[in-house]
C-alpha cells in the first residue's frame, strides 16, 4: 500500500468515526430550507472532518432516475464523459460541456483522504476538455447525431450564444468562437475575452443579458474559508459583469463562495444564482442557497453566512459583515446545488406555477447525505413561494453506499422537456410528460 493510500484510509476511518459520533449527538435533523430556515448553531469539526461520499456505480441496463408523477424520463444521450453543463442552441441542437476536476497535489492528511474519496466517487480525474453537440433531428426524444463541437479547451463549463459568437467559460477565462447556424463543429482558434484564476472551485458559468450586450460569469473561491489568505482569493467568490463590446468587466456581486447556476427571473428581470456554502460547521450549517443578486451586493463569504452570522474561524472584517445581505431561500446544507434554470408554468405536468429548477449534485461532507436530486422551487411575484418539490430522484441508493448518478446542469430542451446532465451516469436525461400506457 502506498503512503498516500495509507494516509487516505487513516483519515477516512477518522472521518467515519466523526460521522457516527455526530449521529449519536443528534446532529441529524430537518434540513434548513426556505426563506426563514432554522439553522443549527455552528459546530466546528476541527480535526475530525466529516468525509462521506457514495461510490460511483452508474446505471445498469433498464435502471434510471425516478420521475415525479405525471412525468417520464429517458436517456437523451449516453456514453458521454462527465457531462456537466447544457446549452440549447436556437435550432434545437444541444451542446454539452464535458469536464472534470483535476486531483492536484494533496498537502495534508485530510486532502489525501478527500482526493481518494473523490476518485472513488468519479469526481476527479483526467478532464475530457470538450464540448459535444447533440441533435435530435427526428424529434423522438433521443439524440441520434453526436459531434465534437469544440475540443482542446481547459475545463469548459458555461456556454452562451450571442449573435454569431459562441462563448465558453473555461476555468482560466472566457473564450469566443465564430458560430454559423446549424454548425456541428467549430474549428476556429478560441479568442480570449478575459482571464480568471483557475482551480479551486473551477467552474465558470455564463449567462447572457437579454439584450445580448453583456455576459454574467460565476467565479468560485479557491478555498473553503480563505484558508490560504485573502490575497489569493482576490477576484474570486463573485459574479462578474462582462461588457462584450469593450471587453471591460466589473464585479457585479461578491461574497458568494461558489456561485454556479445563473438564471433570469423574467417578471422582474432579476439575476438569480445558486451558491454552495462553506464546510466544517455541521450538517445543516450553513445551508446552500438560492438568491436574487443585487448589483454591488455582498453576501458574506468568508466572514459570515446567512446574513450576518459570523464565522469565528475567519479573521473578521466588521465593516464587511455589516453590509452582508441575507439570501432569499435556503436549500439545505451541503446539497451542492449547481444547476439552475427557469421553468415557465405548465411546461411539465404537475408544475403549474412558474419557478426555478435546481440540479443538486449531492453532498460528500455530512453524516446523512443530501441532494442527489433535481428539484423545483415555485415562484410567486418574482420570489420563492413554497417548499421544493422533486422532479427527479433516485440517484442515490437507499443505504447511501453508491450513487447511480449525480445531477448537475439543467436546461429547457427542444419542445416541452427538461434536460439534466448526470456526470456519474455519463447521461443527459430528458424529462417530459408521461405518455399514456
Amino acid at each position: 500500500m502506498s503512503e498516500s493510500s495509507a494516509f487516505a484510509k487513516l483519515v477516512a476511518v477518522v472521518g467515519n468515526a466523526a460521522v457516527q459520533w455526530r449521529r449519536l449527538q443528534g446532529s441529524v435533523g430537518e434540513q434548513a430550507v426556505g426563506a426563514t430556515p432554522t439553522i443549527p448553531a455552528a459546530r466546528p469539526q476541527g480535526r475530525l472532518p466529516t468525509l462521506k461520499m457514495p461510490t460511483a456505480q452508474g446505471w445498469s441496463a433498464g435502471h434510471k432516475p425516478t420521475a415525479a408523477p405525471g412525468l417520464e424520463v429517458n436517456a437523451f444521450a449516453t456514453g458521454l464523459k462527465h457531462p456537466r453543463w447544457i446549452h440549447l442552441l436556437p435550432n434545437g441542437d444541444v451542446t454539452v460541456a464535458e469536464a472534470l476536476q483535476s486531483a492536484g497535489q494533496p498537502r495534508t492528511l485530510f486532502e489525501h483522504a478527500m482526493v481518494s474519496t473523490m476518485k472513488r466517487a468519479a469526481a476527479v480525474g483526467e478532464s475530457p476538455n470538450r464540448i459535444t453537440l447533440l441533435r435530435d433531428a427526428d424529434g423522438d426524444g433521443v439524440a441520434e447525431v453526436r459531434e465534437t463541437f469544440i475540443e482542446g479547451l481547459r475545463q469548459p463549463f458555461g456556454m452562451a450564444l450571442v449573435g454569431d459568437t459562441f462563448y465558453v467559460g473555461n476555468t482560466d477565462g472566457v473564450v469566443a468562437l465564430p458560430y454559423s447556424h446549424g454548425a456541428t463543429r467549430l474549428t476556429a482558434a478560441p479568442r480570449r475575452i478575459t482571464t480568471y484564476k483557475p482551480g479551486g472551485h473551477w467552474t465558470r458559468s455564463l449567462l447572457a443579458s437579454r439584450d445580448g450586450r453583456k455576459l454574467y460569469v460565476g467565479v468560485g473561491s479557491l478555498s473553503n474559508i480563505g484558508d490560504s489568505g485573502m490575497a489569493v482569493e482576490e477576484g474570486r467568490a463573485c459574479i462578474y459583469e462582462l461588457d462584450l463590446a469593450s471587453g471591460a468587466q466589473r464585479v457585479f456581486a461578491s461574497g458568494l463562495r461558489n456561485p454556479v447556476g445563473l438564471a433570469w427571473e423574467p417578471g422582474s428581470g432579476a439575476l438569480w444564482t445558486v451558491v454552495n456554502e462553506r464546510d466544517g460547521l455541521g450538517d445543516e450549517t450553513p445551508p446552500d442557497y438560492l438568491t436574487s443578486v443585487r448589483d454591488g451586493g455582498f453576501y458574506g463569504w468568508p466572514y459570515c453566512y446567512w446574513g450576518q452570522t459570523v464565522d469565528d474561524r475567519v479573521p473578521q472584517d466588521a465593516a464587511k459583515v455589516a453590509t452582508a445581505i441575507t439570501p432569499d431561500y435556503a436549500l439545505g446544507g451541503h446539497t451542492a446545488s449547481l444547476g439552475l434554470c427557469w421553468l415557465p408554468a405548465g411546461t411539465l405536468p404537475g408544475f403549474a406555477e412558474d419557478g426555478m429548477v435546481i440540479g443538486q449534485h449531492g453532498s460528500w461532507n455530512r453524516s446523512t447525505l443530501s441532494g442527489y436530486r433535481v428539484v423545483f422551487v415555485p415562484f410567486t411575484n418574482g420570489c420563492p413561494s413554497g417548499p421544493p418539490r422533486d422532479i427527479l430522484s433516485g440517484f442515490l441508493a437507499p443505504d447511501e453506499s453508491v450513487s447511480y448518478g449525480r445531477p448537475v446542469g439543467v436546461a429547457l430542451g427542444p419542445g416541452s422537456c427538461l434536460l439534466v446532465a448526470d456526470d456519474v451516469g455519463d447521461v443527459i436525461w430528458r424529462v417530459s410528460a408521461a405518455r399514456p400506457q
